[in-house]
């Protein structure tokens, strides 16, 4: 099984992005892809997650009505809009999957290797 997260870049403070997460290897229609973040000293933390069959999402309170979660067209694809990104934004985004939902990263089993995001101000 591999995730293969992509998108990331440099933006200035107020634009925005799209990253992508594409599984391969087994199918997660019914488990929980989301996006952990990761900033220089700081722990991993949950962002935003859907689950693919039903398309129940949930997101940090820290990007909510600011990031979209998405399914793609693409089997096993999910995507995250990022729209008025901060500098606090500013992190290595993972994308990794669970069989349920939970913003606890020992819960996921698999994870893509990490997309850069910065935000200048």
């Amino acid at each position: 099984v591999q995730l293969q997260a992509s998108g990331g870049g440099s933006v200035q403070a107020g634009g925005s992005l799209r990253l992508s997460c594409a599984a391969s290897g087994r199918t997660f229609n019914g488990y929980f892809m989301a996006w952990f973040r990761q900033a220089p000293g700081k722990e991993r933390e949950f962002v935003a997650g859907i689950i693919r069959s039903s398309g129940n999402t949930d997101y940090a309170d820290s990007v909510k009505g600011r990031f979209t979660i998405s399914r793609d067209n693409a089997e096993n694809a999910v995507s995250l809009r990022m729209n008025t990104l901060k500098p606090e934004d500013t992190a290595v985004y993972y994308c990794a999957v669970a069989p349920f939902i939970t913003r606890i990263a020992r819960s996921y089993r698999y994870w893509g290797q990490g997309t850069q995001v910065t935000v200048s101000s």
